[in-house]
């Protein structure tokens, strides 16, 4: 008998597997993808490096769907937002992905490249080399935990009847819906703009309690 026109087992297949189990449980396990697939467990081992190698094997997937084209454009605060956009909407789709995702080092050589374009754009602009992990950190931040709120319910909170909270059902009603698209277009304009005042005043040792190295910007008492 011929081989297989096609191969039984690929990384593809793998990926699509784990990550349809995780959208729908929050976790995998190598003996269950294998199970679905059709192999034994140690088919599966020969394709990835354990359970870390399919962590980021999703990885990959779910950052794939980031628009990297995005980090090219100019100013670096336009690049920046639309990338985090993106990447908010990339993660949105997997969010039971995320806590998996979190809990893990970044090593798929793919995802770091875009990193690495984010770290270079900040750096053109004029961002203090020290301060840019701590700028990508904080955006991601507010687009994981955003990507997160939109796979919440649309109505989070549920008021009592006997009105013993008028001001915040006033404040619900009055909010109407996309209130986690709302929410992220605040925090995240919130903290641009808190970047660029750093970047342009050269607040930055200051905003890191370290003020009192008499560079000009904590000496200010």
């Amino acid at each position: 008998m011929g081989r297989p026109r096609t191969a039984l087992l690929d990384k593809e297949r793998i990926t699509t597997t784990a990550l349809g189990l995780v959208d729908r449980h929050g976790d995998f396990s190598v003996p269950r993808m294998a199970k679905l697939l059709g192999v034994q467990t140690a088919s599966v081992y020969h394709h990835v490096d354990g359970r870390a190698g399919v962590i980021e094997l999703l990885r990959e997937r779910v950052a794939s769907a980031i628009d990297a084209g995005t980090l090219a454009l100019r100013p670096w605060d336009a690049a920046m937002a639309a990338w985090a956009r993106s990447y908010r909407a990339a993660f949105a789709a997997h969010p039971r992905a995320i806590p998996l995702l979190t809990a893990s080092p970044v090593r798929a050589p793919q995802v770091l490249i875009q990193y690495e374009h984010a770290a270079g754009l900040l750096q053109a602009a004029g961002f203090p080399l020290e301060r840019i992990v701590a700028v990508i950190a904080g955006l991601e931040a507010i687009v994981l935990g955003s990507a997160l709120d939109l796979a919440a319910p649309e109505t989070m909170w549920e008021v009592p009847a006997d009105g013993s909270t008028p001001r915040f059902a006033e404040a619900l009603a009055a909010g109407g819906s996309g209130r986690a698209d709302a929410a992220f277009e605040l925090a995240l304009e919130a903290f641009m703009e808190h970047c660029r005042r750093l970047l342009e005043h050269g607040g930055w040792r200051m905003a890191a309690g370290d003020g009192d190295r008499g560079d000009g910007v904590g000496d200010r008492g």
